[in-house]
């Protein structure tokens, strides 16, 4: 019995907040808005649109957004109220270690590792195929081999492509490593300047994009299904699975509330506008986008250019679209390095990591020797994995968070009722109960082999915190 009590202490809310922060407040309202439109515009306008369309829901793909941009809302409310009331770095693992105990934080925390791990990767992919197609536009060729994974993932199975690794991906990663190891205020201006560029080049494809829409493409709206996910309601419902990872971005202002002024303020309202903005870009370029050319030409490493492309009076919006993506890929890589290291840096606080990953630099104050860690780690899997392969595992760690914080929300509302609350969630019981069924629906669409890759990585996490993070634990101590 006193194992389980020690399994599933509770962090005091009271710890979190007196917790010591070597981290400097830097981000007002405005850079944490630009850190969430940074992070959630990106793959999922520029790559996974595209992909997903072309091989589960055909132009109902908007119908996809929006269910996944359902869910997105719903947790995003939840971060908010948890995100005012413990405005401290480490997201949704600090907030499963103040409502569920020690055991369910470390699942929690492990899986939120691995979204972050798996954003970076993943939409370095991403970025290496927009980037590579940039340089094409340009007349510089670099060699197949040296642009793409050496391995596939498709209908569950991995395959060998001949290709070496993906050095555009690898290349990205060290530099935005390079960047974040300076600072994080250095890091966000880079990141203002981006996000100003891409949503430009979001505009200016919807505005000109809208005059060549052929309607007759949108139709059949749904395509017949064609067995498993392939269209159909089973595609739209497979599709919003794959499209979720591109709303995470709001989940990383969150990470980011140590390093914040005005925190209980800032941190939900950043929250909820920056969610605003990109839910509603994403419905209308998913839209557009299937309106200009078949939906089956869109399985490409760069969607959008393609669809560009074949509107020879697009040409120069091609161009500058695949600036823009490049630039939009990048910050949201950026944001996502940002937040990982900050989680890493929380966990290490309380003694589940070593002391290693909560080592911050003497000049800089950033969580230096993380940040090198996941860019490493980060550069890796994108050097080798497909993007199908790491979206799909980035979705399923992102729904598990998002239903544990809104969970949460509850469990804290009782044990905790007089808690000072910057932000509330509106209709608490109703809204987080909607959020908790609408991610756990969405995870039950993924096929049993990224199940079993999350049972995996489940199992290795569980191993390091019986290993090292049980004994060393600073709240089992404390007790």
């Amino acid at each position: 019995m006193s194992l389980l009590r020690s399994l599933f202490a509770v962090k005091p809310v009271e710890a979190s907040l007196s917790a010591d922060n070597s981290l400097k407040r830097t981000l007002g309202l405005k850079e944490l808005i630009v850190l969430g439109v940074g992070a959630v515009i990106g793959a999922g306008i520029f790559v996974i649109t595209g992909q997903t369309a072309a091989e589960h829901a055909g132009p109902a793909i908007t119908l996809s957004f929006i269910l996944a941009g359902l869910a997105a809302a719903l947790a995003a409310l939840s971060y908010a109220e948890f995100a005012a009331m413990l405005p401290v770095s480490g997201s949704a693992y600090v907030y499963a270690y103040a409502t569920f105990g020690e055991l369910l934080a470390w699942f929690i925390g492990w899986n939120v590792v691995a979204e972050y791990l798996l954003a970076v990767s993943s939409v370095a992919v991403g970025w290496s195929g927009y980037g590579v197609g940039l340089l094409h536009s340009l007349g510089l060729q670099i060699p197949d081999v040296l642009t793409h994974a050496p391995l596939s993932f498709k209908d569950g199975q991995l395959a060998v492509t001949g290709a070496w690794f993906n050095l555009p991906a690898v290349l990205v990663v060290a530099a935005l490593t390079a960047l974040l190891y300076r600072g994080t205020q250095q890091s966000t201006l880079f990141a203002s300047v981006v996000v100003v560029l891409k949503v430009l080049v979001v505009l200016l494809f919807v505005v000109f994009g809208l005059q060549y829409v052929n309607p007759e493409l949108w139709h059949p709206y749904m395509p017949a299904n064609q067995g498993g996910d392939h269209y159909g309601w089973s595609g739209v419902f497979r599709a919003a699975t794959s499209v979720f990872f591109a709303y995470i971005g709001f989940d990383a202002v969150a990470t980011a509330a140590q390093e914040t002024r005005d925190p209980q303020r800032n941190v939900p309202m950043g929250i909820l506008i920056s969610l605003a903005i990109c839910t509603v870009l994403y419905i209308i370029v998913a839209a557009v986008l299937t309106g200009l050319v078949p939906y089956q030409q869109l399985a490409t490493a760069e969607p959008v250019a393609t669809a560009l492309a074949a509107h020879p009076q697009l040409a120069w919006l091609k161009l500058l679209t695949q600036v823009g993506a490049v630039a939009g890929l990048t910050s949201v890589i950026l944001v996502m390095h940002l937040g990982l290291s900050r989680i890493l840096y929380s966990m290490a606080g309380d003694g589940l990591l070593p002391r290693f990953f909560g080592a911050v630099h003497a000049q800089h104050r950033t969580p230096h020797r993380t940040t090198l860690l996941v860019g490493l780690v980060g550069g890796l899997l994108a050097a080798v994995f497909p993007l199908s392969l790491l979206g799909d595992l980035l979705s399923m760690g992102t729904l598990l968070a998002f239903s544990t914080v809104c969970i949460g929300v509850l469990v804290l509302r009782r044990t905790h009722p007089n808690l000072l609350r910057g932000f509330r969630v509106p209709a608490a019981p109703v809204t987080c109960s909607l959020g908790v069924l609408v991610c756990l629906f969405l995870l039950m669409q993924m096929n049993k082999e990224n199940w079993l890759l999350l049972a995996g990585w489940t199992v290795l996490g569980m191993l390091i915190y019986v290993g090292y993070g049980y004994r060393h634990s600073r709240l089992r101590k404390s007790r």
